[in-house]
């Protein structure tokens, strides 16, 4: 499970808090956002692929991340559905762990030196399944980390399996509408993310030094490049049933917040980007051209991330203990 700890708050959660010290750190640093924003929208131009009013946005947001990172990763982590699945908060465990044991071969592999568990998973062993199979293992391995992230799962579609229910139980929980959307996004992803990508390693599910003291943990990694995937679908309808994308501050703030909590600069990234899911749309900035872009200024990467593990460690953790 990386480094991510039950009961802890999140990156995530932290920038949308106006009265977080992270919040309120990352504004004050890079203020100057807007015209990141307008390059963004007009760059990815019109949603490729919208979701019918059948589709839960949520779910289907985590379910495509995970599909994503198997087109691009060889051994991509199930760790946090397996978290979700051992919190036992719905009936679904025989459900899950059939599920998920199929997925890892049987196999369970701990870290070198460290001694945790991790539980992977090889996309290449089932060529033979159908889009339709994937869809449905993707969105319920969404369900099984919502066990673990959600504060409440009284709604969640979990509830309506038994303790008897197996994994076919599981996968038949996603509609069809759903099913045709996943599809639809990974057609387009390995059209348009999959050879955009810069050569070299691939990591996926990564957390960073600083998810011990916040938990955070990105989508990909692919040759010094950090991608977050977001599949909002944009702003509102626009009279010819287009949408146009959008992009939070919130989000830079986010990618940002992930490159400053990699304190040994252990992964080596020169680049951030944002893959707009539903548009087919990569939009990849240099780190230093970024920051420097959003701060106003040339800045000191090194010192900014000393500067943020400050934040992270002192002025939060004092704000918990209150």
């Amino acid at each position: 499970m990386g480094s991510n700890v039950p009961g802890m708050s999140a990156l995530t959660s932290e920038i949308k808090d106006r009265n977080s010290p992270v919040a309120q750190w990352l504004s004050a640093t890079f203020p100057h956002y807007k015209e990141i924003q307008t390059s963004f929208r007009t760059g990815a131009g019109s949603a490729l692929v919208l979701p019918s009013k059948q589709v839960n946005p949520g779910t289907q947001g985590a379910a495509i991340d995970f599909w994503l990172r198997m087109v691009v990763d060889p051994h991509p982590s199930i760790d946090l559905p397996l978290a979700g699945l051992l919190s036992r908060r719905a009936p679904c465990l025989r459900a899950g762990a059939e599920l998920l044991r199929e997925l890892a071969g049987g196999q369970i592999i701990k870290g070198a030196g460290t001694g945790k568990v991790e539980l992977r998973m090889c996309p290449a062993e089932f060529t033979d399944r159908s889009d339709q199979w994937w869809a449905r293992v993707c969105y319920a391995l969404a369900l099984l980390v919502e066990l673990y992230r959600a504060p409440s799962v009284e709604r969640s579609r979990l509830m309506r399996l038994s303790p008897a229910s197996g994994a076919g139980d599981l996968l038949g929980l996603t509609n069809d509408d759903e099913v045709a959307d996943l599809i639809a996004m990974r057609d387009l992803a390995l059209k348009r993310l999959r050879p955009a990508l810069p050569p070299g390693p691939v990591a996926t599910g990564m957390t960073f030094d600083g998810s011990a003291d916040l938990n955070a943990d990105a989508d990909l990694i692919a040759g010094g490049m950090l991608i977050d995937f977001k599949a909002g679908q944009g702003g509102s309808l626009r009279a010819d049933g287009t949408r146009a994308a959008q992009l939070a501050r919130t989000d830079l703030y986010q990618l940002l917040g992930y490159a400053l909590m990699d304190y040994s600069d252990a992964y080596r990234l020169q680049a951030v980007a944002i893959y707009a899911v539903r548009f087919g749309y990569l939009a990849a900035w240099p780190l230093d051209e970024l920051c420097a872009q959003m701060a106003g200024h040339p800045v000191n990467f090194t010192a900014l991330r000393r500067d943020f593990a400050h934040v992270l460690r002192v002025q939060l953790s004092t704000q918990r203990t209150r």
